[in-house]
């Protein structure tokens, strides 16, 4: 296989941590791009970095708007593929501050879009989610479902994001693929994200908030199989096309499950405070990953038990210090 030279964007970001680690251990040459920002710990995206610099893998701190930098280093590191990750994440927070999300989710994505028209020769893979399946009801979620019933603001901007990169394939022959992550977790994740938090709580005795009585499903899937999948997805980019996929592990798991599994994994009883639905929140995800089975080779490997075991390993280790 000829070596690519890859740009990360978001590298200091959970998926973009992992990734970047497993592309080098197959032979790519690595630039990644993070701005650090403070929706969850600055200090532990440096740590990521840092674990990132000891491989040899630089990551530059810069915001994807800056079209200068992007094209510098696309022409410096003769990049040939750009694997887009950056974003501001989490359904919530786009209730509060929806603005974030049109500068990071839009206006960036804008950025890295207009910087490869000008390299035709570079493909793309970026981050969408399963948040754009929105209202949807019908399950599981197949990528030719129609998505224009939004249940929050973040997946606006991550079907716009398609909508874009479909748009620049049509005006531009830009070749991308995009790829709706599901429930993403495991070691070195995100804070904010439910399996992480509860977590933390669980260990130090505090309450848990659970939402709609603990009445919901998540598609969980491990952080080894979305690295699977999305480098599949990059040797997968065809010259002149955008495909979408879904990457889940096919396997929805009710929300009282993964609070039970952690309790069994930490010995320790969580403190349960229940609370009604959130806006923006959905009862399920549940991801149909026939064509990433075929077209991409995808086929998930990790259960929730043994991720979390993973997880918890990892958090007992040292990542609570983090």
């Amino acid at each position: 296989m000829t070596q690519k030279k890859i740009l990360i964007t978001g590298a200091a970001g959970f998926i973009g941590f992992h990734l970047a680690q497993a592309l080098q251990a197959r032979g790519d040459l690595l630039i990644g791009i993070d701005n650090f920002n403070d929706y969850y710990s600055p200090s532990l995206k440096q740590k990521r970095a840092d674990q990132l610099a000891k491989l040899d893998i630089p990551i530059l701190e810069t915001d994807i708007r800056n079209a200068l930098v992007l094209e510098k280093l696309v022409k410096q590191y003769k990049i040939t593929h750009l694997v887009h990750l950056a974003a501001q994440a989490g359904v919530r927070y786009s209730l509060i501050n929806p603005q974030a999300y049109i500068d990071s989710n839009v206006t960036g994505f804008l950025t890295i879009l207009e910087v490869l028209k000008n390299h035709p020769q570079i493909k793309l893979v970026y981050a969408s989610s399963s948040s754009v399946y929105g209202n949807n009801t019908k399950v599981p979620f197949s990528v030719t479902d129609t998505t224009d019933n939004q249940a929050s603001f973040y997946g606006v901007t991550k079907k716009a994001n398609e909508l874009m990169a479909q748009t620049y394939n049509h005006l531009h022959h830009l070749s991308a693929i995009g790829l709706r992550f599901f429930t993403v977790y495991g070691p070195w994740g995100r804070p904010d994200m439910a399996y992480y938090a509860f977590t933390k709580a669980i260990c130090e005795g505090l309450p848990i908030d659970v939402f709609n009585n603990g009445n919901m499903e998540r598609d969980f899937t491990y952080i080894d199989d979305i690295v699977q999948g999305t480098m599949a997805a990059i040797d997968s980019v065809k010259k002149g096309k955008h495909r979408i996929y879904n990457l889940g592990n096919h396997h929805p798991e009710p929300l009282g499950k993964m609070i039970s599994l952690l309790e069994k994994l930490l010995k320790k009883k969580a403190k349960i405070h229940y609370l009604p639905m959130q806006p923006g929140d959905v009862l399920s995800t549940y991801a149909d990953i026939s064509l990433s089975q075929k077209e991409l080779g995808f086929h998930p490997k990790t259960s929730l038990e043994k991720g979390l075991a993973q997880f918890v390993a990892w958090y007992q280790k040292g990542g609570s210090k983090l």
